[in-house]
């Protein structure tokens, strides 16, 4: 995701403008540079603070809330201790595109409180084809005056840059939406491998479906049966998109935050132990969240 989100950066912007990029890959830094050489110019920082200190605004895509926390926090190669470093009056924005748990949004917020930088949760949908193709759903979270100033940057890398409200509401968005989006993944794949076994023409399955009220964002943009999606992760062994540990990882958060306000989750705790079952598989493991058609396909 980050790496098409830094294309889609480097190639919009101004060619005189230093791309500041950062990965714990340096074969993907490197494939980086070699693709921007004649685009314009791309610099690399080893951690947060050395980012901070070489740009004015950051965007960070981190897995999980220990990322998160360590690249924010960590008291020497954190994005907090780069901004005390850096000692400059120029204000200093950084946006995390992550989908991470209120608690460490929240906390990220607390400590940037009064250090001259500006925190802005932005968490993103649309997965790596949105994201090669620019287009993207930001849900952003910031205060009003500021959404004006990253807007611009961030309609770079998506077409639906949207305002959710303070720091904190566009990751209560991105969790709600990834809610549904997971829980509908296994939805589809569970009816769409009863055509399947049933031997119905699939192409023409999904097509009425699409045109029927059971057509979802899986259903007509990433589907998971194999040949559908020119491009998606089905048609490539499920390979590459969205791993299913990470599929785990926010519906869970979903979870937590429908526990927090006193929401009742049903259908989620039964996809969370389908989701277990497929990830604990080594066949599976890795593998795009759309390989549960797969696994049902084959039991």
């Amino acid at each position: 995701m980050g790496y098409n989100m830094a294309v889609n950066l480097r190639t919009k912007m101004p060619k005189d403008m230093t791309l500041v990029v950062g990965d714990m890959s340096q074969t993907a830094i490197s494939r980086f540079q070699e693709q921007m050489k004649d685009v314009g110019p791309v610099a690399v920082a080893a951690n947060g603070s050395e980012a901070i200190q070489k740009a004015n605004t950051i965007i960070t895509v981190l897995p999980n809330d220990a990322a998160c926390d360590s690249v924010y926090l960590d008291p020497s190669t954190g994005v907090l201790a780069g901004v005390k470093q850096a000692g400059s009056s120029q204000a200093k924005i950084a946006m995390e595109c992550g989908t991470m748990s209120l608690e460490i949004i929240n906390k990220v917020r607390d400590a940037s409180s009064g250090s001259g930088l500006t925190f802005i949760d932005s968490p993103i949908s649309g997965g790596p084809l949105g994201a090669q193709a620019g287009t993207l759903t930001i849900m952003v979270g910031c205060d009003e005056a500021v959404f004006p100033k990253i807007k611009p940057l961030l309609e770079h890398m998506g077409s639906g840059v949207r305002r959710c409200g303070v720091v904190g509401t566009g990751t209560a968005f991105k969790t709600i939406n990834n809610y549904m989006s997971i829980n509908n993944v296994l939805v589809a794949s569970e009816a769409l491998n009863i055509g399947a076994k049933l031997g119905l023409n699939m192409e023409d399955l999904i097509d009425t479906v699409n045109s029927s009220s059971g057509m979802s964002w899986i259903t007509l943009k990433n589907n998971p049966v194999p040949g559908i999606t020119p491009g998606g992760a089905a048609s490539n062994d499920y390979n590459g998109g969205f791993r299913i540990e990470l599929g785990q990882k926010d519906l869970t958060l979903g979870v937590q935050l429908a526990k927090m306000v006193g929401a009742r989750p049903v259908v989620s705790l039964e996809t969370l132990k389908t989701l277990g079952e497929v990830a604990s598989d080594p066949r599976y493991a890795g593998k795009d969240l759309r390989v549960v058609y797969k696994w049902l396909n084959e039991q």
